[in-house]
């Protein structure tokens, strides 16, 4: 990626962003929306975490190669989810330096082994872990991501109670995100191509690490654990926001990875593979045989064919009908009732995810207007 793709793809919406004109419904905005200075675009307490993540991370060789991936960057949103949760719900973001250090290092731990599985050379315009150091070492890497969470837990300063909540919380979602990685990469290998697998796989990947740092802020702000994991499912629909978001933006949108389709390359079973598999099912033999080829002798022509396929077909758009129904579907998440501000935070969520994807609002409208 580009230092100039980088800054676009890791800049997140300005807090006061509207939503894309074709996500339409008749609900009002959230009243209570983060106060300035406030929500995820804040960067209080994020130096700290920063700090606590290099701490954590220690010396040696895997101490290195953790503190490399760490500084290719991010947006760090789960973190700043964790602090921004936290403080509209009443509680200083210093209290949560440890959680949101927490959620980060467990997502980072996936960056690493996701690469590896996928054989993606680059992140964030650097070379991945295992092509620095080998897949045997990013092995390694990664599990000390996924252990690091653990004591960064033990740096936040709270009853034992709560901090059991957290690490079952950590534990809980860590286990559904590897059940959803699994998900994916069974679909492509046993060529199941449905719906069901699909969202299963996503809600587990990407949406538990949403859900993930509500809980515990919630359970910091004094929440019961069956309030705290309630409020937090209001935000796995976040995830497959992200999820249909990322793919659609594959095909149609800048991800900083030189030519569009990458995940055809990969052999990946995106949300657009899936509609249009729904919609032209003779189509399956040609889809099945792209998704197949190797990465490198995927030819150019296809994918564009593939591209021209899915717009003219109809995937795209009810890719982008499914985006308007799950950004509407967290917004009016009954378990956010009675929580506004917080509210208020899934709704900057939102923003940030469709952002990449509103250069399609006119396409859509288009279409909409048609009918």
């Amino acid at each position: 990626m580009t230092p100039s793709a980088q800054a676009a793809t890791e800049t997140l919406a300005p807090r006061t962003r509207p939503l894309p004109t074709w996500v339409r419904r008749p609900e009002p905005a959230p009243a209570a929306l983060p106060l300035a200075g406030a929500g995820l675009r804040s960067d209080a307490g994020m130096a700290d975490v920063e700090a606590l993540m290099t701490l954590l991370a220690g010396d040696g060789l895997a101490g290195t190669m953790v503190r490399e991936h760490l500084q290719t960057g991010g947006k760090r949103l789960r973190a700043r989810l964790a602090l921004a949760a936290l403080e509209v719900m009443g509680v200083p973001r210093a209290a949560g330096i440890g959680w949101a250090a927490a959620c980060e290092l467990l997502h980072n731990a996936t960056l690493i082994h996701d690469d590896l599985q996928d054989g993606d050379r680059t992140r964030r315009g650097h070379d991945t872990t295992w092509v620095r150091h080998g897949a045997a070492q990013a092995v390694n890497a990664g599990d000390l991501l996924l252990m690091l969470p653990y004591l960064a837990i033990d740096r936040v300063a709270a009853p034992a109670e709560q901090r059991m909540g957290m690490v079952m919380a950590l534990a809980q979602q860590a286990t559904a995100t590897v059940r959803g990685q699994t998900t994916e990469l069974a679909m492509a290998a046993e060529e199941r191509v449905s719906w069901a697998d699909y969202l299963h796989a996503v809600e587990g990947k990407t949406g538990a690490l949403f859900q993930l740092p509500v809980e515990g802020a919630a359970l910091l702000a004094g929440r019961t654990r069956v309030q705290a994991r309630a409020i937090a499912d209001a935000f796995r629909g976040v995830g497959v926001l992200f999820q249909l978001q990322d793919d659609v933006l594959d095909l149609y949108g800048e991800k900083g990875r030189g030519l569009p389709g990458s995940d055809l390359r990969e052999g990946k079973v995106s949300a657009l593979v899936v509609e249009h598999l729904d919609l032209h099912p003779q189509d399956g033999p040609w889809l099945r045989g792209l998704l197949g080829l190797p990465r490198d002798a995927t030819p150019q022509d296809q994918v564009e064919h593939a591209m021209d396929r899915f717009r003219a077909g109809g995937a795209l758009e009810r890719v982008l009908a499914r985006i308007n129904g799950e950004a509407w579907s967290v917004l009016s998440a009954p378990a956010l009732a009675d929580e506004p501000a917080l509210r208020g935070v899934a709704w900057e969520l939102v923003c940030v995810a469709l952002d990449p994807i509103s250069h399609l609002a006119s396409r859509h409208d288009a279409v909409e207007a048609g009918r």
